[in-house]
């Protein structure tokens, strides 16, 4: 990854992923313009019959592709997701999985991200679609 790469990296991973995706065990391994990338562990992410949950590759891709949409707006943009689809195509017992997030369509007031997640060998898990609501952040908004 270039020099600039590594700094959007160290921002994101310096800002955080909020209490869910640290109570998750999700890590981002790759921030830049055109492609976010993370991974969860299966363990602890499961439903009762020891699958990974489907709501935690929801989670994974809600929060790759509003990265992804944060580094497009600017960080100065709060970044709202409207929409999330999500397909689940293979059950996953333990491993990782990981996701990337690529856009769709990047404009002023929406963004779009396709985010395809994978097991350890590459399977396809999940594919999902993220549209983003861009809105300018107002003076004394800061986590509201």
């Amino acid at each position: 990854m270039d020099e600039k790469g590594d700094d959007l990296l160290a921002v994101v991973q310096a800002f955080g992923l909020g209490d869910l995706g640290e109570r998750m065990g999700m890590t981002i391994t790759e921030a830049r313009p055109g492609c976010v990338r993370g991974s969860i562990p299966v363990a602890g992410n499961t439903q009762p019959f020891g699958l990974l949950h489907g709501g935690a590759s929801a989670v994974l891709a809600e929060s790759l592709g509003s990265i992804a949409a944060g580094i497009h707006a600017g960080w100065g943009t709060l970044v709202v997701g409207v929409d999330l689809n999500c397909t689940h195509h293979r059950a996953v017992r333990d491993g990782m999985v990981h996701g990337t997030a690529t856009p769709l369509h990047e404009g002023r007031t929406v963004a779009s991200y396709d985010i395809r997640i994978v097991d350890d060998e590459g399977r396809p898990v999940c594919t999902a679609r993220l549209t983003c609501l861009l809105r300018t952040r107002q003076e004394g908004s800061e986590g509201k």
